[in-house]
């Protein structure tokens, strides 16, 4: 890009071009039109993009992101039916565009006056929702494993004296069985090794069972562990299944065990009247991850890390740092409360597409994404061909094809899901349970209806036959 890289009509010309080609996109992908992705091994995509020479190509922006539109993955498609990442706001992307281009950090107030005043408000409205108490508080960060690390944190300061100070080579932290995989790098992180998460046996459902909490805390001590907390999976990434956090928190109020729930991708059901029954007892945690890039449409990464007592929010990054922040917290400093020192602008984004696009369309949004995981395991259900992991509890589902003849499930499995990802009229993902490995899906789109999924099943067996 020659001359003025900062030229104002050259950057509006640029603007007009990139909005249409998204536009164009987003219609073709709302029609059905094309393969959700176009699959290409590693090695040949990467042969086919030019390395940098260091040359200038004027047109290599619109050309790139013509490239890019054509071969990405596109989960704006209702097709997508893979990972828990949702098919981001429109808004959402323009809204990214300006905090691209302010580029206004938040580690303190005057670096993002007005953003830092719409993340309180963003962060407000998530406590409120959650049925935390006044006072509660919290932060926007970059995703769920920040967010767990953050929280647990703070659970460590919790424990008497300086006993973390050195690490906390001796702690653990009590997990369920289907706990998401970055709660033992955040036990891990934190010191506590290897032996730092102790596992809670499931239920047939992936529920982590509430009984057997005072087995494993037992487990732990006699390890010579201190449990610094209970983490609950509400919901689990692989099966999406709540656990039973009355129970749980009963245990922990018992206990005085710090309660934290990882809600990343089901924490946004407490919008819904139909749906809050199943984070009841939510309230009662001393923390939260909520991501808002899974089912409030917002674009990756969007993290609430949230304090039931908001004091608690400082702890986990409790330092001296007199040339940037004042001596006593200051609410309005949100680096006082994040691994990021430099930190975006996420509240912007969430703040402003909530006054937008209200609630209503949001709480839509996540019935139709229930009631589709409901139908889906109707289908399969009715299909001798197919076996579900659980009856889903949320939008994910697990399941199986069993061919004629039997063999080898596991490597059927695998091999369909290599199929399906160079078929690309669909993307699905797999996830290994105790039964076996599954295909998995996280129906995460709005357009995705029951007959896209009835011709999943079809292109399955198409595929499975082939």
């Amino acid at each position: 890009m020659s001359g003025d890289p900062y030229d104002p009509e050259r950057f509006r010309s640029l603007g007009h071009s990139f909005v249409d080609l998204l536009a164009d996109h987003l219609a073709a992908t709302a029609n059905r039109d094309g393969p959700v992705l176009r699959w290409q091994e590693p090695a040949a995509k990467l042969q086919s993009l030019p390395p940098l020479d260091g040359t200038a190509d004027p047109e290599a922006p619109l050309a790139l992101l013509q490239r890019l539109l054509a071969e990405s993955n596109r989960l704006h498609h209702p097709r997508f039916v893979g990972h828990q990442v949702d098919p981001p706001l429109p808004l959402a992307a323009l809204l990214e565009l300006t905090g691209a281009l302010l580029n206004n950090g938040m580690a303190v107030y005057e670096m993002g006056p007005l953003q830092t005043a719409m993340e309180q408000r963003a962060v407000d409205w998530m406590c409120r929702h959650l049925g935390f108490p006044a006072g509660a508080a919290g932060v926007l960060t970059s995703g769920g494993s920040i967010g767990n690390l953050t929280a647990l944190l703070a659970a460590r300061q919790k424990l008497p004296g300086d006993a973390w100070r050195n690490g906390l080579s001796q702690g653990a932290v009590l997990v369920g069985e289907q706990a998401h995989y970055c709660i033992d790098r955040a036990a891990r992180i934190l010191g506590c090794g290897e032996q730092g998460v102790v596992r809670v046996p499931a239920d047939d459902q992936f529920r982590m069972r509430a009984e057997a909490l005072p087995a494993a805390l037992w487990q732990a001590e006699q390890r010579g562990r201190k449990v610094i907390a209970v983490v609950a999976s509400a919901c689990s990434t692989a099966t999406g299944s709540f656990d039973p956090l009355p129970a749980i928190a009963d245990f922990c109020r018992d206990r005085g065990l710090w309660l934290h729930v990882d809600g990343a991708h089901g924490a946004s059901y407490c919008l819904s009247p139909k749906h809050r029954h199943l984070l009841a007892g939510i309230e009662r945690a001393d923390s939260v991850v909520w991501d808002a890039h899974k089912l409030l449409l917002m674009p990756a990464l969007v993290t609430g890390v949230l304090f039931r007592d908001g004091r608690e929010s400082y702890a986990p990054f409790a330092q001296e740092a007199g040339y940037l922040f004042a001596q006593d917290p200051r609410p309005h400093d949100r680096g006082l409360r994040t691994l990021e020192c430099t930190k975006r602008a996420l509240g912007a984004m969430l703040y402003t597409s909530l006054r937008a696009v209200g609630e209503a369309p949001l709480v839509a949004f996540l019935d139709h994404s229930m009631a589709l995981g409901a139908a889906f395991a109707d289908l399969l259900q009715g299909a001798p061909d197919f076996e579900l992991a659980c009856r889903p509890q949320a939008n994910i589902v697990c399941f199986r094809h069993r061919p004629e003849g039997g063999g080898d499930l596991d490597a059927h499995q695998r091999a369909l899901r290599q199929r399906l990802l160079q078929d690309g009229r669909f993307y699905v993902v797999q996830a290994a349970l105790p039964q076996g490995v599954f295909l998995r899906t996280t129906l995460i789109n709005p357009r995705t209806n029951v007959a896209d999924l009835q011709d999943l099943l079809a292109v399955i067996r198409e595929l499975a036959a082939g």
